[in-house]
């Protein structure tokens, strides 16, 4: 007994220094097999927070006018008529000056002809439309899968920390009920006890720090859903996508290079029908009339045909060619920086998810060395064979090694999570 106290007095102040490490860090425990309470029920996931949070955003909710629009446009493209025809009604009297009967009626119709070219570019301008409406919508998507992507993981990782934090207390606690009951059999010092209360009470400060940190992500989280997402949740890996060996296959399918693509051939479309479209449209008349020129006179049918051709002006359609050039040799530049970044975001993410596999392997081979350590000095201190510094330093690198570990299986989730977005996918449902 006077053994113990001695060497508990002799090593007070390096057990504090490890009590106050110890307590900096979250607690043991497996970070996938944790999660808070939650009702019955099945567990949210990711890709049901991706639905949730696509649900809300306004690309989602404007989709359905922006294809009839489309449509609407096409239809237009399609039509014989530049546009609609036009319907001219008149008449012609001498009653409120002469009075001799002249009477004239006529009805005539307006039809505006397509420029030559015209029409075959209207209609691949619609379809260019057409098709980036979809790639619009697609690419909104993959920037709300991004967001959710981001906001997922860090409430997962805020899960965890309050997981093990909550698995810290509970040990601190027993630790310290071991350690005063010792203490009052005599085979502990009274400083022992306090480093042991000292623990318990630092890892009640940790849980209540975690329960801040998860407060936070879940709000930002729910900022992106529209609700609270339930306790209970799968918090699983994505599925590992497969790495193209040639990146450039990539300009076909990732959602970001698609509507860029789609954008660039909207700009040329317009160039195209802007550079045809010098003139007003011309207009085919037809017409006719019944007249008569005094009261007992026959009336008489003539009909007219014409054709209206207004007269071009290389000022009013230099601005509008003008503007659809510019735009169009923007956009070519934004997509080829895209491809540039896309390659280099996919080469990270590809060299992050690899990097993630070793670090996860090695700290789950110093976890499972932690664990069996911590067993075998729990036990040598509960039979009075080591001391509390000895047992605290023990503790401390198990904390640190699951705590690690279970970073590390989050950081490997985050990072396939990285490279599926880099490659364009979305969340999809196993």
């Amino acid at each position: 007994m006077s053994r113990s106290k001695s060497v508990s007095r002799t090593t007070f102040l390096p057990a504090r220094l490890l009590v106050a490490g110890l307590c900096s860090l979250a607690a043991t425990g497996n970070l996938w097999a944790q999660s808070t309470p939650a009702p019955a029920g099945a567990a949210i996931t990711l890709p049901q927070a991706f639905a949730a949070a696509w649900a809300r955003q306004p690309e989602a909710q404007s989709l359905d006018l922006r294809r009839d629009a489309a449509e609407a446009r096409r239809q237009v493209a399609g039509s014989w008529t530049a546009q609609p025809p036009s319907l001219d009604l008149s008449g012609k009297t001498d009653q409120l000056s002469k009075n001799q009967g002249s009477r004239e009626y006529a009805a005539g119709v307006a039809l505006p002809l397509w420029l030559p070219g015209e029409r075959s570019r209207q209609g691949a301008l619609a379809d260019a439309e057409s098709k980036a409406v979809d790639s619009r919508v697609t690419a909104a998507q993959l920037r709300t899968a991004a967001a959710v992507r981001d906001a997922w993981w860090n409430w997962q990782r805020a899960r965890g920390e309050q997981a093990l934090a909550r698995e810290r207390l509970v040990s601190a606690q027993k630790l310290a009920e071991d350690v005063r009951r010792r203490a009052k059999a005599g085979d502990l010092a009274r400083s022992d006890q306090h480093q042991a209360d000292g623990a318990a009470a630092s890892a009640e400060v940790t849980l209540a720090e975690s329960a801040s940190l998860l407060a936070a992500a879940t709000q930002q989280l729910r900022a992106l859903m529209g609700k609270l997402p339930d306790g209970k949740a799968a918090d699983g890996p994505e599925t590992p996508p497969v790495v193209p060996a040639d990146f450039t296959a990539l300009d076909a399918t990732h959602p970001a290079v698609v509507e860029l693509f789609d954008r660039a051939e909207v700009a040329r479309r317009a160039a195209d029908l802007a550079s045809v479209q010098t003139r007003n449209n011309p207009e085919l008349l037809l017409a006719t009339a019944r007249e008569r020129g005094a009261f007992g006179d026959d009336y008489q049918q003539t009909v007219t045909l014409g054709v209206r051709i207004p007269f071009g002006s290389d000022s009013r359609n230099r601005a509008k060619l003008g503007l659809a050039r510019a735009e169009a040799l923007e956009t070519e530049g934004q997509l080829r920086l895209e491809r540039e970044r896309l390659a280099a975001d996919l080469e990270a993410a590809r060299v992050r998810v690899e990097s993630s596999r070793t670090q996860l392997a090695a700290a789950e081979r110093r976890a499972q060395l932690a664990r069996e350590s911590r067993g075998f000095f729990d036990k040598s201190f509960r039979l009075g064979e080591s001391d509390l510094p000895t047992r605290l330093r023990i503790e401390l690198e198990a904390v640190e090694a699951e705590r690690q570990n279970a970073r590390a299986r989050i950081e490997l989730a985050a990072a396939i999570s990285a490279l599926r977005q880099a490659l364009g996918l979305l969340p999809e449902q196993k």
